[in-house]
């Protein structure tokens, strides 16, 4: 089904694989070949420098949501905005219920709009569309580079290189900056074979997850991909398996284009934007995905990670073992704060299933709920526990399923169809009740996500699975099956695109800024507190310890009801690790009263007793240590913090709560790690085991002259672990950083930076 080559391999006219370089096909060295990527020759075209080592990419447009663009457009107003420079859009899709915390999600909405027309946006109201839908609607083009501050920005299916990035990179964007990379490796996703009926992309996407997540195979990596199996798919096939590739951690993706995609942008009125692209006659990569896509089956990711997959015809046949086995992996995600098990759903030898959602930009779009009407179709979801939602991705979807009747059908058989929502994605929508158990076709089940509260009792469980088998389970009132065990005519309507619906409701600046224009800020929206620059010396207090094999970034703040308060730096800090670490906020205040005593121009002695004797051990050895060259603050440890949501605020608010550096074995992504440096936290590793650690929570750490070392760029950071009893050594490692990121980390924030 999926075979990983060991190594590189050469792809030769687009449908061959040869591994060996001595291969007379292989008639260029392997340095030119790599260069005939597509993703070698987009990010040459948006590169800046005069170095393919070391990329400064400018990119052609950006998108934010309403959970991210008001900390983006705060940090930039802070740092010098006047104007955007490039076509930002700004949709509504996550706060848009506007039902939690009174007036704050309309106020941001409404701060977003005026922003809009003051710096010269581009602003989609509310319920009209998902992020990821609009952009690959109105704003993807052949060639072109996208960076989004959401996780899920992949266009690589309409020919657009796109990124999710933490804010601050779009705010480097916004003030006329790079972002700053090294060339990434481009690994070959080969696609050979033609899905069978009732396979949809879903299904592929969990299969390509679950072979290379765990071994990072194509972690911070651009997922190219080719082979005769792309033709075969069409274009909302390949964009349902674009947007997840977000969850192999990749960098971005990237596919070779043809008249199925030159026909999606005809529809939506934007043929020009159509570009031909296919990799070079002999292309070199660095490692190669081969994808049968005729013996995929369908698929069921089963909580609590798009990796954990099974084929439906697995857990149909092994279902009791198979439940065991969650519930194993289950007891290291939830820490045992809850007694967890799945053992209730099985009913009659079958499992049964609470709830069924298709929604977001991965389930939302036109054909996978056609083809769910097409299932569902005269029957109904009975009248029991089990419930059935479908969110279509954007209002023009929405209107031609009502004109061509798949609305009715779903109806009909008692779904409820609601507009366009990225809610059920990340917890803030048709949350499962206590012990429920879940199927979407959304892009993350990770625990903490979907409603869970651990410290509350409560959990629910949510497994991923394509609209098609979501709605075959439908059918079946709650009772897990496979789409292709159903005889189902699928009628396969056209799409058309109504451009009406947008060019009367969306606001479009046309890229003209107007300064006349106030900004309305609601009493929610607040600036960012001052930070100081690193200083000379530095104390950190360890004061959470993490020891699962990864962490999320929902378990460094939580997603759902808390996004109501992302305008709010200091609002959204009091729910840091609040569902993995409840005690976490309080042990970095107490330990930030010494930093703020410092900046006061205080004794940190008088504002934290424990220091102390902290400081008179340090002292022994460093006895300058103290007279104005010392920063106090928290540090957490994490094996492998920062998976999953490219959300700035996992980062942000451990800084705001005096957070200055994180510790880690290794970093998940690239843009939680991003994410860090820009807030002016140190992103530390060590090599120590993390079940052999030489400090604990609790435990101070001291790292002498940290400035000199980050300035003098040294490999080995030499620290010290502080306890009663003396000072043992510690190494850490900051990893590579550019020049401005060691910057950005010396002067405290990228706010400080751009402000000089």
């Amino acid at each position: 089904m999926i075979q990983l080559y060991d190594g590189g391999a050469y792809l030769i006219n687009g449908n061959e694989i040869v591994t060996d370089a001595a291969d007379p096909r292989v008639n260029i060295p392997q340095e030119q070949a790599a260069k005939n990527s597509m993703a070698y020759n987009i990010l040459e075209a948006h590169n800046t420098s005069d170095n393919m080592e070391r990329l400064e990419i400018k990119f052609d447009k950006m998108t934010s949501h309403d959970i991210t663009f008001v900390g983006i457009i705060q940090t930039a107003r802070a740092s010098g905005l006047e104007k955007f420079p490039i076509p930002y859009v700004l949709t509504n899709c996550h706060n848009s219920l506007c039902a939690v915390g009174g007036t704050i999600n309309e106020d941001d909405h409404m701060f977003g709009l005026t922003c809009a027309k003051k710096y010269g946006g581009i602003y989609v109201p509310p319920h009209q569309a998902v992020i990821h839908q609009f952009a690959r609607e109105m704003l993807a083009g052949g060639g072109k580079m996208i960076l989004g501050s959401d996780s899920h920005t992949r266009y690589g299916a309409l020919g657009t290189m796109a990124m999710g990035e933490g804010g601050p990179e779009l705010v480097k964007q916004l003030l006329n900056k790079t972002y700053d990379i090294k060339m990434p490796g481009v690994v070959g996703i080969y696609l050979d074979g033609e899905p069978a009926v009732g396979v949809g992309p879903q299904d592929v996407a969990l299969a390509i997850i679950g072979a290379v997540f765990g071994n990072g195979y194509v972690n911070n990596k651009v997922m190219e991909f080719v082979g005769p199996g792309v033709a075969k798919l069409s274009a909302d096939f390949r964009i349902g398996i674009d947007v997840m590739t977000t969850e192999t951690t990749c960098l971005s993706s990237i596919w070779t284009t043809d008249e199925k995609i030159k026909e999606f942008y005809d529809i939506h009125g934007r043929v020009e934007e159509y570009k031909e692209l296919a990799p070079g006659s002999v292309t070199y990569y660095d490692g190669m995905v081969y994808v049968n896509l005729s013996e995929i089956k369908p698929m069921i990711a089963m909580p609590f990670h798009p990796s954990n997959v099974y084929t439906i015809d697995e857990v149909n046949a092994n279902l009791a073992d198979i439940l065991h086995d969650v519930e194993q992996k289950a007891l290291v995600s939830l820490d045992g704060q809850v007694e967890y098990s799945l053992q209730d759903k099985i009913v009659n030898g079958k499992l049964y299933v609470e709830q069924g959602i298709i929604a977001g930009c991965a389930g939302g779009g036109f054909e996978n709920i056609c083809a769910a009407a097409d299932i569902i179709r005269g029957k109904n979801i009975g009248s029991d526990e089990f419930t059935f939602s479908v969110y279509p991705a954007s209002t023009p979807i929405y209107m031609e399923l009502v004109k061509n009747g798949a609305v009715a059908d779903l109806m009909a058989a008692g779904t409820i169809v609601k507009t366009a929502f990225c809610g059920p994605c990340f917890g803030a929508g048709d949350t499962p009740a206590n012990n429920a158990f879940s199927i979407r076709h959304s892009t993350r089940n990770f625990p903490n996500r979907e409603g869970s509260k651990l410290q509350n009792g409560q959990i629910s469980s949510v497994a991923l699975m394509d609209a098609r088998s979501i709605a075959a389970t439908a059918a079946n009132k709650g009772f897990l099956t496979s789409a292709t065990d159903l005889d189902v005519e699928y009628k396969g309507p056209k799409y058309h695109f109504d451009q009406s619906i947008y060019a009367n409701r969306v606001f479009d600046s046309h890229g003209v800024a107007d300064p006349d224009v106030e900004v309305k800020f609601g009493p929610n929206i607040k600036d960012w507190p001052e930070m100081s620059a690193l200083p000379q010396n530095l104390i950190v207090k360890v004061v959470s310890e993490i020891h699962d094999p990864v962490t999320t970034t929902d378990e460094l703040i939580p997603s759902g009801e808390t996004s109501s308060y992302r305008s709010n730096p200091l609002g959204l800090a009091e729910f840091a690790l609040s569902r993995k670490d409840p005690a976490y906020v309080g042990r970095a205040k107490e330990i930030q009263a010494a930093q703020k005593a410092i900046e006061a121009g205080e004794c940190p002695l008088d504002a934290v007793e424990e220091l102390k004797p902290v400081l008179a051990k340090i002292n022994e050895r460093y006895p300058e240590v103290g007279k104005g060259n010392l920063g106090v603050g928290s540090t957490i440890f994490a094996v492998k913090p920062g998976d999953g949501s490219a959300r700035e605020q996992a980062a942000s608010c451990q800084k705001v709560l005096g957070g200055w550096a994180n510790i880690a074995n290794e970093y998940a992504t690239k843009r939680y790690r991003s994410n860090l440096i820009n807030w002016g936290m140190l992103p530390f590793l060590t090599d120590e085991d993390h079940e052999k650690l030489s400090f604990a929570n609790g435990d101070y750490i001291f790292v002498p002259d940290i400035r000199k070392a980050v300035e003098d760029k040294t490999e080995v950071i030499k620290a010290y672990v502080v306890k009663e009893d003396g000072m043992s050594e510690l190494d850490l490692k900051l990893g590579d950083l550019t020049d401005p990121e060691r910057e950005i980390i010396l002067k405290g924030c990228l706010i400080n930076y751009y402000r000089g």
